[in-house]
């Protein structure tokens, strides 16, 4: 038996407080990976919020981080039934619905936003998307995970050039796929564009399936509620004419607008652990860097865009 079957016996709400006292721990400890990962993106992509501001929002980061890793675990323990049943509204379905209608086919936009695996049952309620996979770390996790997502109607496919084929003909026959847009590629598969107006390396997969295409593009998250009852829905119209162009540069970097916008609706349930900012011009890894030299990065890039409005993504977080 696969010991992550256990968490099918454990209710939600137990491994919620279990998450809870986890992310207690982390914020006690700075020197954490995780901890050091938030604070430098943080640094980078919000510096005109105060200490206090940006320790509050790193806590919450951490909080809602810790749940999302749970709450995923317990949905792939679950019958997709389960997952469903968590789901209590869904705003703006229309916007869905009119994208899954679109001849060309649909392609979900769903940044590491929320809990994402939650909502993959409910969507697969409105057909059987081909979904690429990469596999996970540990056969034992990377079994669990595969046996969670071959009870919904997707079709797994390899996250290579045989895998984007598959996708391509999904959307060319007016099916849908699922992409995490936000992921860091290899450089080959990626260009780099402004995210939070910092330029970093950025995927083109969903774009080029895009402008090839012309499927319709729908921004997806699933948010934990404040009530801790269930999950909400949220549905994005991403239209900009942009986001088809056939340059990758202006696609991707019209796509990283639109992702900015869904995550500063729910800015502390983004998963900011994830090192997104792994290839930066003129500075490189920023994960790797000394104090001094992010110190000095941060202050040449922040005198240059000092007239940007980029830095004010999050200064109303409270």
């Amino acid at each position: 038996m696969n010991p992550y079957h256990l968490f099918k016996l454990v209710p939600l709400s137990v491994l919620q407080i279990m998450a809870r006292f986890v992310a207690w721990i982390i914020v006690k400890i700075p020197s954490l990976s995780i901890m050091r990962t938030i604070r430098i993106n943080m640094a980078l992509i919000a510096p005109n919020l105060s200490d206090i501001q940006k320790k509050a929002l790193t806590k919450d980061i951490i909080y809602h981080q810790c749940l999302t890793s749970i709450e995923s675990i317990k949905s792939w323990a679950m019958s997709p039934e389960w997952s469903i049943g968590q789901i209590r509204d869904v705003h703006n379905k229309d916007i869905l619905l009119e994208g899954l209608a679109n001849p060309n086919g649909m392609l979900a936009i769903v940044p590491h936003l929320g809990t994402w695996e939650m909502m993959n049952a409910w969507l697969n309620q409105f057909g059987a998307p081909t979904i690429m996979y990469k596999p996970v770390k540990g056969n034992i996790t990377n079994n669990f995970v595969l046996q969670g997502r071959a009870r919904l109607n997707a079709t797994l496919v390899p996250t290579d050039g045989s895998g984007v084929k598959a996708v391509f003909k999904t959307l060319k026959q007016g099916g849908f796929s699922i992409v995490l847009p936000d992921h860091v590629p290899d450089p080959s598969g990626g260009v780099v564009v402004p995210f939070f107006g910092i330029e970093t390396l950025t995927s083109t997969l969903a774009s080029k399936l895009a402008s090839k295409t012309t499927c319709s593009l729908v921004g997806l998250s699933c948010i934990r509620r404040d009530d801790g009852r269930g999950f909400d829905i949220y549905c994005y119209k991403l239209d900009d004419p942009a986001l088809y162009n056939r340059d990758a540069e202006t696609a991707s970097y019209a796509l990283n607008q639109a992702m900015e916008q869904m995550i500063r609706d729910h800015c502390s349930h983004y998963m900011w652990g994830y090192r997104r900012f792994k290839h930066i011009p003129n500075l490189g890894n920023p994960y790797r860097k000394s104090k001094a030299a992010l110190k000095a990065f941060i202050q040449a890039h922040n005198s240059t865009t000092a007239n940007s409005d980029n830095h004010s993504k999050f200064d109303n977080y409270k």
